[in-house]
């Protein structure tokens, strides 16, 4: 795929996937003779890149986890805490969101319980 398919894809700018080339998160993307990037394994590090950003992990601790990857099977453990890590923090953020989401559904309750109120009084 050209860098414009895999933007469009995974709704990401070329320059951006230019960038994480640049940093090393897409490490070694292929290039035509004309010198245009090509991606083909590279898909699985965008993928993975997107998810965890999404996850809300930091470009230097993906850089980190990059660089471990890039050394191989004895990094394993430390690849495998750095996901955890994030996992944990995933989980807080997703008791803070079911909190707010409680809340604001009480309130959203409260404005139909005022409503209907409202609506009888006028009957």
């Amino acid at each position: 795929m050209k860098i414009k398919e895999v933007s469009e894809k995974y709704n990401i700018t070329p320059d951006t996937l230019r960038y994480y080339e640049k940093i090393g998160l897409i490490p070694s993307v292929e290039r035509d003779k004309n010198g245009n990037r090509i991606y083909k394994e590279d898909i699985g590090w965008v993928e993975f890149i997107k998810c965890m950003r999404n996850a809300g992990i930091t470009i230097e601790r993906l850089i980190e986890y990059v660089n471990l990857f890039m050394q191989g099977d004895e990094t394993i453990e430390a690849r495998k805490d750095i996901l955890k890590e994030q996992r944990k923090q995933l989980l807080l953020k997703k008791q803070e969101i079911e909190y707010t989401l409680n809340k604001l559904d009480k309130k959203i309750e409260n404005y139909d319980i005022c409503y209907l109120n409202k609506e009888k009084d006028n009957i």
